[in-house]
């Protein structure tokens, strides 16, 4: 569903390949980290109206031009925000795609590349598709100007460092990620391991309040009331929805009060799902936000934890402490919060459950476990 508001500087025609909220419409943020030197760019991207930030990172080079770290979505209005850095510091010189699993990155690199025809991409080794392994050529990224990183050979060495973790075996695919150190601000910059969650909704999902107001809510029947705490609340609930899928404190609504609720609801259109609300959040909600809110603290998500990592954990930890050698004060993540105030320790503790268990609620992790055993099962994941 999108987005009441429209308008073609937001506009996203290649969302079907990958249909996810907001589809067609997607607004960008600018903000400065590092003023004349380090950007972020942000929009939104979700499953109905579970939203999250997603973000990529723009630095600028001392030799003149631009590195791209995960680029999003170019949008008229991306394409502009970039291009008014463009206009002050250079040209868009290398374009990064640091993960080899990550759709909501990979998609959007060739039609950001388009626009950027004197730009390198650089590529995470081992880059995979599904459900045909097709040349990178064929997923659109630009033949003759597209390399595959190495730790030791890059151009950009005389800054920046990296880090790549060694390809993790998944079945049907793979999964790796590229880490980037910035020497000069002492930035380190990660895509999907490691992430801050923020206690208040990040500026860039309240450009349309919509999908946390939809969550805030106990009942279908309930009116979508704009105010500073529905907004809050529904950020916070969606959080355990992206990070947990269903945790413990959230029961699925029974068929028949569902549809009661429905009948009765002020608004039955389209974008409501038609007064349809099949949640019931228990009172224990609040808790389970809180802990993996955890004050900011960076984390490993819980899918991540659960699904992919704990499958090769000597080669995670062994990436971990190759980072671990970079003294970074800030951490740049592609969800989620951004910056993360974070240093060398507070990245440690974040894998700590590789050594030590894991410090979330067990029984928030009930779907996800049970999800690991039936991918297992099948094979489509190792034991």
């Amino acid at each position: 569903m999108e987005s009441a508001v429209s308008s073609p500087d937001w506009q996203w025609r290649w969302w079907w390949p990958v249909p996810l909220y907001p589809y067609g419409q997607r607004r960008t943020l600018r903000q400065a980290i590092v003023p004349e030197w380090v950007w972020v760019c942000e929009q939104i991207q979700g499953v109905l109206y579970v939203v999250t930030p997603l973000r990529m990172t723009v630095l600028r080079l001392k030799t003149g031009g631009l590195l791209i770290y995960a680029p999003i979505a170019p949008t008229p209005e991306c394409l502009q925000l970039v291009d008014e850095l463009v206009a002050q510091y250079g040209d868009v010189r290398h374009i990064i795609l640091p993960t080899i699993s990550g759709l909501e990155h990979k998609v959007f690199v060739g039609p950001f590349a388009h626009h950027y025809p004197s730009a390198t991409v650089y590529v995470a080794p081992e880059q995979w598709s599904f459900p045909l392994n097709l040349p990178l050529s064929w997923l659109g990224l630009p033949r003759g100007r597209t390399q595959v990183l190495t730790e030791d050979q890059h151009p950009f060495g005389d800054r920046f460092d990296l880090a790549i973790l060694e390809p993790i075996h998944l079945g049907i695919g793979k999964f790796s990620e590229v880490a980037l150190f910035d020497r000069e601000f002492q930035i380190l910059l990660t895509t999907d391991v490691i992430v801050s969650v923020p206690s208040e909704p990040p500026p860039i999902v309240q450009l349309d309040p919509y999908p946390l107001l939809f969550h805030a809510r106990e009942r279908g029947d309930q009116e979508i009331i704009d105010t500073l705490e529905n907004r809050r609340r529904g950020w916070q609930r969606v959080v355990l929805f992206t990070f947990y899928f269903r945790p413990d404190c959230l029961e699925i609504a029974r068929t028949l009060p569902m549809f009661q609720a429905a009948g009765s609801a002020s608004d039955r259109s389209r974008r409501a799902f038609f007064g349809l609300y099949p949640f019931h959040w228990q009172n224990q909600w609040e808790q389970s936000f809180q802990a993996i809110c955890n004050e900011g603290r960076p984390l490993v998500a819980p899918i991540l934890q659960q699904l992919i990592l704990n499958r090769s954990p000597d080669q995670t930890l062994a990436w971990v402490e190759r980072v671990a050698a970079w003294d970074f004060q800030t951490i740049i993540s592609c969800h989620l919060a951004a910056p993360i105030t974070a240093d060398r320790d507070d990245w440690r503790q974040a894998f700590g459950f590789l050594t030590k268990g894991r410090q979330l609620p067990a029984a928030d992790f009930a779907l996800l476990e049970q999800i690991d055993r039936t991918l297992s099962r099948s094979g489509i994941l190792p034991s």
